[in-house]
């Protein structure tokens, strides 16, 4: 391809390439706009590919799928290619409908996306200073083996999920849970082969009255072709008790991939860290591997089906719930997810529920919306701050509660922010390089044309 141009200006420049950053430069790219992705690691997919996180969850409230668009173009690649079983029922019914994945087959589809709709890509590459005059980025500094370099853009497009290039521009955010800035916990995500679902199954099926969550939901146990389970709250505990683990967790939570007999291992529980400093996420990284250490033992030991499986890894990075928040035109709330509050600006829905994982250690908290089958709005006004003009944010780091962002902050809805960002960027870009000057209308309307559901309000009067 040739040596890279770093005196080229872009219309978008577009910090991580996660699912949100990867589905707002194919939005942005496919409204013409000349985009530049930078991303850390040597593929995309972020917390999916770079974390072991899975499955999605979820496109889906209830029966109905509220979340379709460029994320559910990806699903169907990925089904297509042999890389998903698609949406399947969740068989603990925590949610409706969950979506299994080959991670390594969504590398190849993000990849393929991205370049066809025309997009640059820099992997290895990370921001390193944003320099700011009167309430504009002018330039990004960026990382890479090329040394370090400046690179300017009309509309810039913070998807690192942790907030760097709102932070590093002085713009306002807030950080963890409002009382003590405690964030939830990370997770090192295990990942195994060669598991006897059929084996687990009949253990649970055996002892169904210990494992009230599949009791209720039994007959999807047969029914679903990839297995989810969660238990063991009683081997946990008495682990934990006698030394053998130290996870401050409950139970253990596993995930059938797209692969049978392949399994997701999220029990890992890494406290009182942060992940936007460089010690404390170092720190991480080594607690995890070393409860992923303790783990491996206990489930090989504990689990029957898990005695002759073979972990293919850890991580490989520690997972990071949340961090820091912008501080927006808009700050989502708890009240508005579960008073299912209707935006005029209204940009994405979701269904999943406030899912807080205990920043003080055991314990998962959840609040589900009183009507399974109902789901809430996300408003524009959540990406961008009144204090630079020519900035906007998606996914986990959008202005939100520490409540609100627990709900928001899974993959389908990452991507759906996504989405609704990079038009707004291409769009932007194309008339003003003002964020806050967007015509949401018109935005809703691409948003739409691009297959995106919108549940907007003037519909249904």
């Amino acid at each position: 391809m040739g040596r890279f141009c770093y005196e080229e200006k872009y219309d978008v420049l577009i910090a991580g390439g996660g699912v949100s950053g990867a589905v707002s430069a194919i939005a942005a790219g496919r409204m013409g706009a000349k985009v530049l992705v930078i991303e850390q690691n040597g593929y995309l997919g972020g917390s999916l590919t770079g974390c072991g996180v899975g499955p999605m969850m979820t496109f889906h409230a209830g029966e109905k799928q509220v979340i379709l668009g460029i994320m559910e173009e990806i699903v169907g690649r990925l089904v297509n290619r042999g890389y998903s079983v698609g949406h399947i029922y969740d068989t603990m019914q925590y949610i409706s409908y969950l979506t299994p994945f080959n991670a390594e087959g969504l590398k190849l589809i993000l990849d393929e996306m991205l370049e066809e709709a025309g997009c640059r890509v820099l992997f290895h590459t990370f921001t390193g200073g944003v320099h700011r005059e009167r309430g504009r980025i002018n330039f990004v500094t960026i990382c890479n083996k090329d040394g370090l370099h400046r690179v300017e853009a009309k509309i810039y497009v913070d998807a690192t999920g942790d907030g760097d290039i709102a932070f590093m521009a002085g713009a306002s955010m807030t950080k963890g849970r409002e009382t003590d800035g405690a964030a939830q916990p990370m997770t090192m995500n295990m990942k195994y082969a060669n598991v006897d679902t059929e084996k687990l199954k009949a253990y649970i099926s055996s002892h169904i009255e210990s494992f009230p969550v599949h009791k209720r939901n039994r007959k999807l146990m047969d029914t679903v072709s990839r297995f989810s389970f969660r238990g063991f709250d009683e081997e946990f505990r008495t682990a934990n008790r006698e030394g053998i683990i130290d996870i401050p967790r409950e139970d253990i939570l596993c995930f059938e991939t797209d692969r049978k007999g392949e399994y997701i291992v999220n029990t890992t529980r890494i406290t009182s860290h942060d992940g936007t400093d460089a010690a404390s996420l170092s720190d991480a990284e080594r607690i995890g591997r070393r409860q992923c250490s303790q783990l491996d033992a206990f489930l090989r030991k504990n689990i029957p089906g898990f005695e002759h499986a073979l972990l293919e890894y850890t991580g490989p990075s520690v997972g990071i719930r949340g961090s820091r928040q912008l501080v927006g035109a808009y700050t989502l709330s708890e009240t508005d997810i579960l008073e299912r509050k209707q935006f005029a600006h209204v940009i994405a829905h979701c269904a999943y529920p406030i899912d807080i994982h205990n920043p003080d250690g055991t314990g998962t908290a959840s609040r589900f919306l009183s009507d399974p089958d109902t789901y809430y709005s996300i408003p524009y006004e959540v990406m961008y701050s009144m204090e630079i003009e020519n900035l906007l944010v998606t996914g986990r780091c959008i202005s939100a509660s520490f409540e609100a962002q627990a709900a928001i902050r899974t993959t389908p809805t990452a991507g759906a922010l996504g989405h609704a960002c990079g038009i707004a960027a291409a769009l932007a870009a194309r008339s003003g390089e003002n964020a806050a000057k967007v015509d949401v209308k018109e935005l809703q309307k691409y948003l739409k044309a691009q297959g995106a559901y919108l549940d907007l309000p003037e519909s249904k009067s």
